[in-house]
Protein backbone atom coordinates (compact mmCIF):
# COMPACT_ATOMS: atom_id res chain seq x y z
CA UNK A 1 0.00 0.00 0.00
CA UNK A 2 1.25 3.52 -0.87
CA UNK A 3 4.06 1.76 -2.80
CA UNK A 4 6.27 1.73 0.31
CA UNK A 5 7.98 -1.07 2.19
CA UNK A 6 7.12 -2.04 5.77
CA UNK A 7 10.38 -0.45 6.96
CA UNK A 8 9.60 2.84 5.22
CA UNK A 9 6.05 2.87 6.60
CA UNK A 10 7.27 2.14 10.13
CA UNK A 11 9.75 5.02 9.89
CA UNK A 12 7.10 7.38 8.52
CA UNK A 13 4.69 6.40 11.29
CA UNK A 14 7.28 6.98 14.00
CA UNK A 15 8.32 10.26 12.40
CA UNK A 16 4.70 11.40 12.13
CA UNK A 17 3.85 10.68 15.75
CA UNK A 18 7.07 12.12 17.15
CA UNK A 19 6.57 15.27 15.09
CA UNK A 20 3.38 15.90 17.04
CA UNK A 21 4.84 14.83 20.36
CA UNK A 22 8.05 16.88 20.29
CA UNK A 23 6.15 20.14 19.84
CA UNK A 24 4.11 19.87 23.03
CA UNK A 25 6.93 18.99 25.47
CA UNK A 26 9.05 21.78 23.97
CA UNK A 27 6.34 24.37 24.66
CA UNK A 28 5.69 22.77 28.07
CA UNK A 29 9.37 23.20 29.02
CA UNK A 30 9.34 26.85 28.01
CA UNK A 31 5.96 27.76 29.49
CA UNK A 32 6.67 26.04 32.83
CA UNK A 33 9.82 28.11 33.31
CA UNK A 34 8.03 31.24 32.05
CA UNK A 35 5.22 30.72 34.58
CA UNK A 36 7.79 30.34 37.35
CA UNK A 37 9.37 33.65 36.39
CA UNK A 38 5.98 35.38 36.19
CA UNK A 39 4.87 34.19 39.63
CA UNK A 40 8.23 35.07 41.18
CA UNK A 41 8.05 38.58 39.68
CA UNK A 42 4.51 39.01 40.98
CA UNK A 43 5.47 38.03 44.52
CA UNK A 44 8.57 40.23 44.37
CA UNK A 45 7.18 43.37 42.74
CA UNK A 46 3.54 43.05 43.91
CA UNK A 47 2.49 44.02 40.40
CA UNK A 48 -0.78 42.42 39.29
CA UNK A 49 0.32 42.57 35.66
CA UNK A 50 2.46 39.48 36.28
CA UNK A 51 -0.42 37.72 38.03
CA UNK A 52 -2.69 38.46 35.08
CA UNK A 53 -0.12 36.97 32.71
CA UNK A 54 0.36 33.96 34.98
CA UNK A 55 -3.35 33.15 34.99
CA UNK A 56 -3.55 33.64 31.23
CA UNK A 57 -0.65 31.36 30.31
CA UNK A 58 -1.49 28.78 32.99
CA UNK A 59 -4.65 27.80 31.09
CA UNK A 60 -2.71 27.46 27.85
CA UNK A 61 -0.01 25.47 29.65
CA UNK A 62 -2.60 23.02 31.01
CA UNK A 63 -4.03 22.26 27.55
CA UNK A 64 -0.57 21.93 26.01
CA UNK A 65 0.60 19.67 28.86
CA UNK A 66 -2.39 17.35 28.39
CA UNK A 67 -1.74 17.00 24.66
CA UNK A 68 1.92 16.27 25.36
CA UNK A 69 1.01 13.43 27.72
CA UNK A 70 -1.44 11.87 25.26
CA UNK A 71 1.01 12.02 22.34
CA UNK A 72 3.81 10.62 24.51
CA UNK A 73 1.88 7.48 25.42
CA UNK A 74 1.65 6.54 21.76
CA UNK A 75 5.41 6.92 21.36
CA UNK A 76 6.12 4.43 24.14
CA UNK A 77 3.88 1.77 22.61
CA UNK A 78 5.58 2.00 19.22
CA UNK A 79 8.86 0.75 20.65
CA UNK A 80 7.18 -2.56 21.44
CA UNK A 81 4.95 -2.82 18.38
CA UNK A 82 6.89 -1.47 15.40
CA UNK A 83 10.45 -1.64 16.75
CA UNK A 84 10.49 -4.79 18.85
CA UNK A 85 13.95 -5.91 17.67
CA UNK A 86 15.39 -2.58 18.72
CA UNK A 87 13.74 -2.95 22.13
CA UNK A 88 15.12 -6.46 22.45
CA UNK A 89 18.62 -5.40 21.37
CA UNK A 90 19.02 -2.06 23.18
CA UNK A 91 16.36 -2.26 25.87
CA UNK A 92 19.01 -2.84 28.52
CA UNK A 93 20.05 0.81 28.04
CA UNK A 94 16.96 2.64 26.84
CA UNK A 95 14.55 0.90 29.21
CA UNK A 96 16.21 2.00 32.48
CA UNK A 97 16.75 5.53 31.15
CA UNK A 98 13.05 5.92 30.30
CA UNK A 99 12.16 4.35 33.64
CA UNK A 100 14.24 6.98 35.39
CA UNK A 101 12.25 9.64 33.56
CA UNK A 102 9.05 8.21 35.01
CA UNK A 103 10.44 7.82 38.53
CA UNK A 104 11.85 11.33 38.66
CA UNK A 105 10.25 13.75 36.22
CA UNK A 106 6.73 12.28 35.95
CA UNK A 107 6.37 11.73 39.69
CA UNK A 108 7.64 15.23 40.39
CA UNK A 109 5.26 16.80 37.88
CA UNK A 110 2.33 14.69 39.04
CA UNK A 111 2.97 15.61 42.66
CA UNK A 112 2.93 19.36 42.09
CA UNK A 113 0.86 19.86 38.94
CA UNK A 114 -2.44 19.82 40.81
CA UNK A 115 -1.20 22.43 43.29
CA UNK A 116 0.06 24.55 40.41
CA UNK A 117 -3.20 24.39 38.45
CA UNK A 118 -5.78 24.51 41.25
CA UNK A 119 -4.02 25.48 44.45
CA UNK A 120 -3.53 29.25 44.24
CA UNK A 121 -6.60 29.86 46.43
CA UNK A 122 -5.78 26.99 48.76
CA UNK A 123 -2.08 27.23 49.64
CA UNK A 124 0.26 30.03 50.58
CA UNK A 125 2.07 32.06 47.92
CA UNK A 126 5.47 30.58 48.72
CA UNK A 127 4.23 27.01 48.45
CA UNK A 128 2.42 27.74 45.21
CA UNK A 129 5.56 29.27 43.69
CA UNK A 130 7.49 26.19 44.86
CA UNK A 131 4.94 23.93 43.14
CA UNK A 132 5.28 25.87 39.89
CA UNK A 133 9.07 25.69 40.10
CA UNK A 134 8.94 21.93 40.73
CA UNK A 135 6.79 21.39 37.64
CA UNK A 136 9.32 23.42 35.64
CA UNK A 137 12.15 21.35 37.13
CA UNK A 138 10.26 18.18 36.22
CA UNK A 139 10.10 19.20 32.56
CA UNK A 140 13.86 19.79 32.53
CA UNK A 141 14.56 16.47 34.26
CA UNK A 142 12.33 14.71 31.74
CA UNK A 143 14.21 16.23 28.82
CA UNK A 144 17.50 15.18 30.45
CA UNK A 145 16.61 11.49 30.51
CA UNK A 146 15.03 11.54 27.04
CA UNK A 147 18.06 13.26 25.54
CA UNK A 148 20.41 10.88 27.37
CA UNK A 149 18.66 7.93 25.74
CA UNK A 150 18.53 9.54 22.31
CA UNK A 151 22.12 10.77 22.48
CA UNK A 152 23.33 7.28 23.36
CA UNK A 153 21.76 6.04 20.14
CA UNK A 154 23.89 8.57 18.24
CA UNK A 155 27.13 8.18 20.20
CA UNK A 156 26.89 4.86 22.08
CA UNK A 157 29.42 4.02 24.77
CA UNK A 158 29.62 2.35 28.19
CA UNK A 159 28.30 -1.03 27.03
CA UNK A 160 29.19 -4.40 25.59
CA UNK A 161 27.19 -6.82 23.45
CA UNK A 162 26.45 -10.15 25.10
CA UNK A 163 24.46 -12.83 23.27
CA UNK A 164 23.26 -10.29 20.72
CA UNK A 165 22.03 -7.77 23.28
CA UNK A 166 23.42 -4.53 24.67
CA UNK A 167 24.55 -4.83 28.29
CA UNK A 168 25.50 -1.60 30.14
CA UNK A 169 28.91 -1.71 31.78
CA UNK A 170 29.28 1.94 32.85
CA UNK A 171 26.10 3.92 33.45
CA UNK A 172 27.92 7.24 33.76
CA UNK A 173 29.45 6.65 30.33
CA UNK A 174 26.04 5.65 28.96
CA UNK A 175 24.32 8.78 30.28
CA UNK A 176 27.12 11.26 29.69
CA UNK A 177 27.93 10.00 26.23
CA UNK A 178 29.91 12.33 23.93
CA UNK A 179 26.94 14.06 22.28
CA UNK A 180 24.67 14.31 25.35
CA UNK A 181 25.74 17.72 26.72
CA UNK A 182 25.44 19.36 23.30
CA UNK A 183 22.07 17.82 22.44
CA UNK A 184 20.56 18.62 25.82
CA UNK A 185 21.75 22.24 25.74
CA UNK A 186 20.65 22.74 22.15
CA UNK A 187 17.19 21.25 22.76
CA UNK A 188 16.41 23.09 25.99
CA UNK A 189 17.46 26.44 24.52
CA UNK A 190 15.35 25.65 21.45
CA UNK A 191 12.35 25.03 23.72
CA UNK A 192 12.84 28.35 25.49
CA UNK A 193 13.28 30.19 22.20
CA UNK A 194 10.23 28.56 20.59
CA UNK A 195 8.13 29.49 23.61
CA UNK A 196 9.38 33.08 23.58
CA UNK A 197 8.44 33.45 19.92
CA UNK A 198 5.00 31.95 20.60
CA UNK A 199 4.43 34.32 23.52
CA UNK A 200 5.75 37.29 21.54
CA UNK A 201 3.47 36.50 18.62
CA UNK A 202 0.47 36.42 20.97
CA UNK A 203 1.41 39.80 22.43
CA UNK A 204 1.99 41.37 19.00
CA UNK A 205 -1.32 39.99 17.72
CA UNK A 206 -3.26 41.54 20.59
CA UNK A 207 -1.57 44.91 20.09
CA UNK A 208 -2.43 44.82 16.37
CA UNK A 209 -6.04 44.17 17.42
CA UNK A 210 -6.00 47.33 19.56
CA UNK A 211 -5.54 45.59 22.95
CA UNK A 212 -2.33 47.29 24.04
CA UNK A 213 -2.81 46.73 27.77
CA UNK A 214 0.07 46.77 30.27
CA UNK A 215 -0.09 42.99 30.51
CA UNK A 216 0.11 42.53 26.73
CA UNK A 217 2.99 44.99 26.41
CA UNK A 218 4.85 43.26 29.24
CA UNK A 219 4.30 39.89 27.59
CA UNK A 220 5.70 41.12 24.28
CA UNK A 221 8.64 42.88 25.93
CA UNK A 222 9.70 39.83 27.94
CA UNK A 223 9.46 37.58 24.87
CA UNK A 224 11.60 39.91 22.75
CA UNK A 225 14.27 40.22 25.45
CA UNK A 226 14.41 36.42 25.44
CA UNK A 227 14.74 36.27 21.65
CA UNK A 228 17.47 38.92 21.66
CA UNK A 229 19.57 37.30 24.38
CA UNK A 230 19.03 33.58 23.72
CA UNK A 231 19.30 33.40 19.93
CA UNK A 232 23.06 34.15 19.88
CA UNK A 233 23.56 31.62 22.69
CA UNK A 234 21.70 29.02 20.65
CA UNK A 235 23.94 29.71 17.67
CA UNK A 236 27.03 29.08 19.78
CA UNK A 237 25.48 25.88 21.16
CA UNK A 238 24.64 24.78 17.62
CA UNK A 239 28.20 25.42 16.49
CA UNK A 240 29.59 23.28 19.34
CA UNK A 241 27.05 20.59 18.51
CA UNK A 242 28.25 20.66 14.90
CA UNK A 243 31.86 20.18 15.95
CA UNK A 244 30.84 17.20 18.05
CA UNK A 245 28.84 15.72 15.16
CA UNK A 246 31.79 16.13 12.81
CA UNK A 247 33.94 14.12 15.21
CA UNK A 248 31.50 11.27 15.90
CA UNK A 249 29.15 11.25 12.89
CA UNK A 250 31.11 12.66 9.94
CA UNK A 251 28.78 11.06 7.42
CA UNK A 252 25.93 13.15 8.74
CA UNK A 253 27.93 16.35 8.24
CA UNK A 254 28.83 15.32 4.69
CA UNK A 255 25.15 14.73 3.94
CA UNK A 256 24.11 18.04 5.51
CA UNK A 257 26.59 19.88 3.33
CA UNK A 258 25.83 17.87 0.18
CA UNK A 259 29.59 17.32 -0.08
CA UNK A 260 30.26 14.35 -2.34
CA UNK A 261 33.98 14.56 -3.06
CA UNK A 262 36.98 16.84 -2.63
CA UNK A 263 37.68 19.15 -5.53
CA UNK A 264 41.41 19.39 -4.80
CA UNK A 265 41.19 23.02 -3.67
CA UNK A 266 42.31 24.02 -0.15
CA UNK A 267 39.45 24.25 2.31
CA UNK A 268 35.93 22.89 1.84
CA UNK A 269 33.47 25.24 0.17
CA UNK A 270 30.10 26.01 1.79
CA UNK A 271 27.17 25.03 -0.41
CA UNK A 272 24.50 27.64 0.24
CA UNK A 273 21.86 26.12 -2.03
CA UNK A 274 21.60 23.10 -4.28
CA UNK A 275 19.86 19.78 -4.80
CA UNK A 276 21.75 16.65 -3.69
CA UNK A 277 21.02 13.78 -6.07
CA UNK A 278 21.54 10.51 -4.23
CA UNK A 279 21.35 8.38 -7.38
CA UNK A 280 23.79 10.46 -9.43
CA UNK A 281 26.03 11.15 -6.39
CA UNK A 282 26.23 14.86 -7.10
CA UNK A 283 24.71 18.10 -5.80
CA UNK A 284 23.03 19.88 -8.68
CA UNK A 285 22.53 23.64 -9.14
CA UNK A 286 24.78 24.39 -6.20
CA UNK A 287 25.84 27.87 -5.13
CA UNK A 288 29.11 27.75 -3.20
CA UNK A 289 31.32 30.02 -1.12
CA UNK A 290 34.98 28.88 -1.24
CA UNK A 291 36.58 27.73 2.05
CA UNK A 292 33.61 28.86 4.17
CA UNK A 293 32.31 25.33 4.85
CA UNK A 294 35.63 24.16 6.24
CA UNK A 295 36.02 27.36 8.24
CA UNK A 296 32.61 27.03 9.89
CA UNK A 297 32.79 23.29 10.50
CA UNK A 298 36.42 22.98 11.62
CA UNK A 299 37.26 26.58 12.65
CA UNK A 300 40.30 26.39 10.36
CA UNK A 301 40.88 28.38 7.15
CA UNK A 302 42.03 25.28 5.26
CA UNK A 303 39.63 22.97 7.05
CA UNK A 304 38.41 19.86 5.25
CA UNK A 305 35.38 17.70 5.99
CA UNK A 306 34.77 14.08 4.87
CA UNK A 307 32.95 13.52 1.59
CA UNK A 308 29.92 11.28 1.09
CA UNK A 309 31.84 9.12 -1.38
CA UNK A 310 34.20 8.23 1.47
CA UNK A 311 31.35 6.09 2.85
CA UNK A 312 29.78 3.02 1.32
CA UNK A 313 26.48 3.81 -0.47
CA UNK A 314 24.51 1.71 2.01
CA UNK A 315 25.96 3.76 4.91
CA UNK A 316 25.07 7.21 3.58
CA UNK A 317 22.25 9.30 5.06
CA UNK A 318 19.70 10.82 2.69
CA UNK A 319 21.46 14.05 1.76
CA UNK A 320 18.49 15.37 -0.22
CA UNK A 321 16.40 15.64 2.96
CA UNK A 322 18.92 16.67 5.62
CA UNK A 323 20.54 19.24 3.30
CA UNK A 324 17.29 21.23 3.27
CA UNK A 325 16.01 20.55 6.79
CA UNK A 326 19.29 21.89 8.13
CA UNK A 327 19.05 25.02 6.00
CA UNK A 328 15.46 25.61 7.09
CA UNK A 329 16.60 25.47 10.72
CA UNK A 330 19.56 27.81 10.13
CA UNK A 331 17.50 30.19 8.01
CA UNK A 332 14.86 30.51 10.72
CA UNK A 333 17.63 31.06 13.26
CA UNK A 334 18.90 34.01 11.25
CA UNK A 335 15.38 35.45 11.13
CA UNK A 336 15.14 35.06 14.92
CA UNK A 337 18.37 36.98 15.30
CA UNK A 338 17.02 39.69 12.99
CA UNK A 339 13.84 39.86 15.08
CA UNK A 340 15.82 40.30 18.28
CA UNK A 341 18.07 43.00 16.82
CA UNK A 342 15.11 44.86 15.31
CA UNK A 343 13.35 44.77 18.68
CA UNK A 344 16.44 46.23 20.38
CA UNK A 345 16.57 49.09 17.86
CA UNK A 346 12.86 49.83 18.25
CA UNK A 347 13.12 49.66 22.02
CA UNK A 348 15.94 52.21 21.89
CA UNK A 349 13.80 54.43 19.66
CA UNK A 350 10.76 54.04 21.91
CA UNK A 351 8.65 52.46 19.16
CA UNK A 352 8.52 48.83 20.23
CA UNK A 353 4.72 48.75 20.58
CA UNK A 354 3.62 50.94 17.68
CA UNK A 355 5.71 49.77 14.70
CA UNK A 356 3.10 47.74 12.84
CA UNK A 357 5.47 46.09 10.30
CA UNK A 358 7.55 44.83 13.21
CA UNK A 359 4.47 43.56 15.06
CA UNK A 360 3.35 41.71 11.93
CA UNK A 361 6.82 40.18 11.71
CA UNK A 362 6.48 39.02 15.33
CA UNK A 363 3.16 37.33 14.50
CA UNK A 364 4.65 35.69 11.40
CA UNK A 365 7.53 34.34 13.51
CA UNK A 366 5.22 32.84 16.11
CA UNK A 367 5.56 29.27 14.85
CA UNK A 368 9.14 29.61 13.60
CA UNK A 369 10.63 28.13 16.78
CA UNK A 370 8.46 25.02 16.47
CA UNK A 371 9.30 24.63 12.77
CA UNK A 372 13.01 25.04 13.56
CA UNK A 373 12.79 22.34 16.24
CA UNK A 374 11.15 19.94 13.79
CA UNK A 375 13.66 20.74 11.06
CA UNK A 376 16.54 20.22 13.48
CA UNK A 377 15.05 16.97 14.72
CA UNK A 378 14.65 15.65 11.18
CA UNK A 379 18.25 16.62 10.44
CA UNK A 380 19.49 14.78 13.52
CA UNK A 381 17.44 11.61 13.14
CA UNK A 382 17.42 11.18 9.37
CA UNK A 383 21.11 12.05 9.37
CA UNK A 384 21.75 9.05 11.65
CA UNK A 385 20.36 6.62 9.09
CA UNK A 386 20.81 3.84 8.14
CA UNK A 387 21.61 3.21 11.81
CA UNK A 388 19.16 3.15 14.70
CA UNK A 389 22.13 2.80 17.07
CA UNK A 390 25.04 4.41 15.26
CA UNK A 391 27.44 1.82 13.84
CA UNK A 392 25.88 -0.83 16.10
CA UNK A 393 22.39 -1.73 14.80
CA UNK A 394 20.85 -0.90 11.45
CA UNK A 395 17.32 0.43 11.26
CA UNK A 396 16.39 -2.45 8.94
CA UNK A 397 17.39 -4.89 11.70
CA UNK A 398 15.33 -3.06 14.35
CA UNK A 399 11.87 -3.05 12.75
CA UNK A 400 9.22 -5.63 13.69
CA UNK A 401 7.95 -8.27 11.24
CA UNK A 402 4.78 -6.49 10.17
CA UNK A 403 3.31 -6.43 6.71
CA UNK A 404 3.17 -3.25 4.67
CA UNK A 405 -0.63 -3.53 4.67
CA UNK A 406 -0.96 -3.54 8.47
CA UNK A 407 1.41 -0.59 8.79
CA UNK A 408 -0.47 1.30 6.08
CA UNK A 409 -3.75 0.80 7.94
CA UNK A 410 -2.29 1.87 11.29
CA UNK A 411 -0.59 4.89 9.72
CA UNK A 412 -3.87 5.97 8.13
CA UNK A 413 -5.64 5.62 11.49
CA UNK A 414 -2.94 7.69 13.19
CA UNK A 415 -3.27 10.48 10.64
CA UNK A 416 -7.06 10.61 10.99
CA UNK A 417 -7.11 10.40 14.80
CA UNK A 418 -4.31 12.91 15.25
CA UNK A 419 -6.00 15.34 12.88
CA UNK A 420 -9.20 15.14 14.92
CA UNK A 421 -7.87 14.95 18.49
CA UNK A 422 -4.95 17.35 18.23
CA UNK A 423 -6.78 19.54 15.76
CA UNK A 424 -9.48 20.15 18.36
CA UNK A 425 -6.86 20.69 21.06
CA UNK A 426 -4.89 23.19 19.01
CA UNK A 427 -8.01 25.13 18.04
CA UNK A 428 -9.06 25.33 21.69
CA UNK A 429 -5.58 26.42 22.77
CA UNK A 430 -5.50 29.14 20.12
CA UNK A 431 -8.91 30.35 21.29
CA UNK A 432 -7.46 30.72 24.78
CA UNK A 433 -4.57 32.69 23.30
CA UNK A 434 -7.03 34.94 21.45
CA UNK A 435 -8.89 35.85 24.66
CA UNK A 436 -5.90 37.67 26.10
CA UNK A 437 -4.95 38.29 29.75
CA UNK A 438 -7.67 39.64 32.02
CA UNK A 439 -7.32 42.28 34.70
CA UNK A 440 -6.91 41.02 38.29
CA UNK A 441 -9.89 41.86 40.46
CA UNK A 442 -9.11 39.99 43.65
CA UNK A 443 -6.16 38.63 45.61
CA UNK A 444 -5.92 34.90 44.86
CA UNK A 445 -4.26 34.29 48.23
CA UNK A 446 -6.94 36.09 50.25
CA UNK A 447 -8.19 33.08 52.22
CA UNK A 448 -10.86 35.22 53.88
CA UNK A 449 -12.62 35.82 50.58
CA UNK A 450 -15.94 34.02 50.25
CA UNK A 451 -14.89 32.19 47.10
CA UNK A 452 -11.79 30.80 48.81
CA UNK A 453 -13.56 29.36 51.86
CA UNK A 454 -13.86 25.60 52.16
CA UNK A 455 -15.47 23.68 55.02
CA UNK A 456 -13.03 22.12 57.46
CA UNK A 457 -15.52 19.42 58.51
CA UNK A 458 -18.47 17.89 56.64
CA UNK A 459 -21.16 19.51 58.84
CA UNK A 460 -19.45 22.90 58.75
CA UNK A 461 -20.76 23.34 55.23
CA UNK A 462 -24.26 23.70 56.63
CA UNK A 463 -25.60 27.25 57.03
CA UNK A 464 -25.56 28.82 60.49
CA UNK A 465 -29.27 29.51 60.37
CA UNK A 466 -31.46 26.49 59.93
CA UNK A 467 -35.10 26.94 58.98
CA UNK A 468 -37.43 25.50 61.65
CA UNK A 469 -39.52 22.79 60.09
CA UNK A 470 -43.26 23.35 60.12
CA UNK A 471 -45.68 20.91 61.59
CA UNK A 472 -47.19 18.45 59.16
CA UNK A 473 -50.53 19.43 57.73
CA UNK A 474 -53.64 17.51 58.51
CA UNK A 475 -55.19 15.68 55.65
Amino acid sequence: MFGLTALELARIQFGFTISFHIVFPAITIGLASYLTVLEALWLWKKDDVYLSLYRYWLKIFAVNFAMGVVSGIVMAYQFGTNWSYFSSFAGGVTGPLLTMEVLTAFFLEAGFLGVMLFGMNRVGPGLHLFATAMVAAGTLISSTWILASNSWMHTPQGFEIVDGRVVPTDWLAVIFNPSFPYRLTHMVIAAYLATALFVGAAGAWHILKGRSTPAVRTMLSMALWMALLVTPVQMVAGDLHGLNTLEYQPGKIAAIEGHWEDDGKPGTALTLFGWPDMAAEVTRYKVEVPRLGGLILTHEWDGEIPALKDFAPEDRPNSTIVFWTFRIMVGLGMLMLALGLWSAWLRWRGRLYDCRPFLRFCVAMGSSGIVAILAGWYTTEIGRQPWVVHNIQRTSDAVSNHSALSLSVSLTMFVVLYAVVFGIGLVYMLKLVAKGPEAVEDDPHDTDADQAKRPARPLSAAPDRVRTPTAPREV
